[in-house]
């Protein structure tokens, strides 16, 4: 496996602007409701119709690690041989938050963004980014099905992106210090937890209140949760009454993946919230660790390639997208990275021949177990119209005084 030095760093919920009521959310576990039932539609706007020849520059807005152009590593570029072969000058920005994405795009200051979830439906009914004509999509007809017409990349069936790829927020737990292994959050959740002051979650709102709400889904059917981001709030008060009876067992909560790589392998953390890749990366270190994704399921993230409604450059930018997923690029970019890459032909093209089997790439049945990530808002989108739910602002809110 190559090296993962520019794995996201995904503090996307850190500081996030007050969303408007018109702005749309995700959800996940495969299903797509309409946006329709009352609720804001996105501004009408028009795909590209055909890609002619490119403008000479793309300007990029993306997650570390998804735009290498050799200067990481030199081992480590795929940016260079597109700039060679379509002659449009790839200008990377770095973003560091999906709030920053949000920020950034729509002014046509950007050509294309690798939004995740939590900011591209934002995105799309702030008429920040346009649709995608996928006819024009070189590599869409490789991206499994299961993948495709979710609303973090599309609205009522229109398609705003090109999938990119995907993974879960899994629990890792030290084989040496939890036993049995565990198949259950109920490890990190119950308040006799035998491994208090050793247990980890991830230092996120949307992440932190939504993995609650997806236990409490399993184990309070009672509370009615059909969909872990769309809380009212009795629900809502129910997620932060168990995060706050937790809270006294969590020894860290992480937002860079090298301190959790490095907790789980001092011993610091026992058990918690992971990416594949930080167990993947402990292990090559030799640390007793594995990873799981529990019997009630977990959270998760997918990032979509999502063009500037005003880009200066759209052909560059409809160039960009087919190149960065490309089978051979994107078996670079999963592995570089730490994902399940959207076009499954780069499977056959990976150095580590287990790497799609380690991350579900084809896996259907195990894509439907997570719920990616959603940006709450008032408006349900689990359909109720009969209550109200807790908006991002009150999750912000509660989850810094959690915090505090």
């Amino acid at each position: 496996m190559l090296r993962t030095a520019h794995v996201k760093i995904a503090t996307a919920a850190a500081g996030l602007a007050l969303l408007a009521s018109a702005c749309g959310t995700t959800s996940g576990g495969g299903t797509t409701p309409s946006a329709g039932g009352g609720r804001a539609k996105p501004p009408s706007l028009k795909a590209l119709g055909s890609v002619g020849a490119g403008e000479g520059t793309v300007n990029i807005l993306a997650w570390a690690g998804y735009a290498e152009d050799g200067t990481t590593d030199k081992t480590v570029d795929w940016v260079t041989p597109f700039e060679k072969e379509t002659g449009c000058q790839a200008k990377v920005q770095v973003a560091n938050t999906s709030d920053e994405m949000f920020e950034k795009m729509g002014s046509g200051t950007f050509d294309v963004v690798s939004a995740s979830g939590d900011s591209s439906l934002r995105m799309i009914y702030a008429g920040k980014v346009a649709p995608v004509n996928t006819a024009l999509l070189t590599n869409y007809a490789d991206v499994p099905a299961f993948e495709k017409d979710q609303n973090w990349n599309s609205v009522d069936s229109v398609a705003y992106g090109m999938p990119h790829g995907w993974g879960a927020q899994l629990m890792a737990y030290r084989t040496d210090k939890v036993k049995p292994a565990p198949d259950s959050w109920s490890v990190v959740w119950d308040p006799g937890s035998p491994y208090k002051g050793a247990i980890t979650n991830y230092d996120s709102p949307v992440d932190g209140i939504a993995a609650a709400a997806v236990y409490l889904m399993s184990t309070k059917p009672d509370l009615a949760i059909k969909n872990p981001y769309a809380l009212d709030q009795k629900q809502f008060d129910a997620a932060i009454a168990l995060l706050q009876q937790q809270k006294p067992a969590v020894g860290t909560y992480w937002a860079s993946y090298t301190d959790a790589q490095k907790a789980l392998e001092s011993g610091t953390t026992v058990v918690g919230s992971t990416w594949q890749i930080i167990v993947n990366l402990a292990k090559a270190d030799k640390a007793p660790v594995e990873s799981v994704l529990p019997k009630e399921g977990a959270t998760g993230w997918a990032d979509t390639w999502m063009v500037d409604a005003k880009s200066p450059h759209p052909n560059c930018a409809y160039l960009w997208m087919n190149w960065e997923t490309k089978p051979d690029v994107q078996a670079q970019i999963a592995e570089w990275f730490g994902e399940a890459p959207a076009n499954t032909k780069a499977c056959a093209l990976t150095t580590d021949k287990t790497h799609c089997d380690t991350y579900h790439a084809q896996d259907e049945a195990y894509f439907s177990k997570l719920w990616f990530w959603s940006t709450p808002q008032s408006d349900c989108l689990d359909g109720r119209t009969d209550v109200k739910c807790l908006p991002y602002s009150q999750w912000s809110k509660a989850w810094s005084s959690l915090r505090s």
